[in-house]
């Protein structure tokens, strides 16, 4: 049986526990710097360094982490995974990706190489960071995916088909410009006293014949504008 480890101490510390747990409570849950913590705390008062708060954090930070990881729901058990072709200073590599079903980026691998070992190694980043195992894994037709995933991951199904992450990683972003389209409409409404249009409306009407009077038609066809062009 594994026994836990001790909670650290806040004895001999010249700060008192609440302003120590607030920096690194700061640190870990909106990804600052240690810099930004220093002047976050400057501007209430406290005067720390930079150091002293990366100190808090190797020290404090374990289980203010380990906290923040529980409550972050629970991400799709549908797993996409690509790799796309990228250029590092001036050399080839593989940005590797993974999102679920919702868009949610997963994680992301930087490898120079996108063959079976490559693949392997991302599914146990994958696996090692999310702490739980997927329904269904969808993947291009590369066959790396199915050796890998056949040694990582038997048990899980796996799918094969041509699909863009970047279309499933726009999706909230489309759904952001699409409230922000109907916002503006809204306003534009209130602002004249009109109704506005739809912002998804269509006009379906079919164009309008244009009609010419007989004069006009004698006088291009005797200018040769009306005459058909036989090949």
């Amino acid at each position: 049986m594994n026994e836990q480890a001790p909670a650290p101490s806040y004895k001999r510390h010249r700060f008192p526990p609440e302003i120590i747990a607030h920096a690194v409570w700061l640190y870990f849950r909106f990804a600052l710097s240690y810099r930004d913590v220093e002047e976050l705390l400057a501007e209430r008062g406290v005067v720390v360094t930079y150091e002293t708060v990366r100190q808090w954090c190797r020290k404090f930070g374990q289980p203010y982490a380990n906290a923040l990881r529980r409550r972050r729901p629970r991400l799709g058990d549908k797993w996409h995974l690509d790799e796309v072709f990228i250029s590092i200073n001036g050399v080839p590599h593989y940005l590797w990706r993974a999102v679920d079903q919702d868009g949610e980026v997963l994680d992301i691998l930087v490898q120079p190489r996108r063959d079976k070992a490559a693949a392997t190694k991302f599914l146990r980043k994958l696996l090692k960071g999310l702490a739980y195992v997927p329904r269904v894994v969808i993947t291009d037709k590369r066959a790396s995916y199915g050796a890998a995933l056949r040694e990582v991951l038997p048990s899980v199904e796996h799918r094969r088909h041509k699909v863009k992450l970047t279309h499933l990683h726009g999706q909230n972003s489309a759904r952001r410009r699409d409230r922000t389209t109907t916002t503006i409409l809204l306003r534009r409404r209130r602002a004249t006293g009109r109704p506005a249009p739809s912002a998804h409306a269509v006009d379906c009407r079919k164009p309008r014949a244009t009609r010419r009077s007989p004069s006009l038609l004698r006088r291009a066809s005797a200018s040769g504008a009306c005459q058909r062009v036989r090949p």
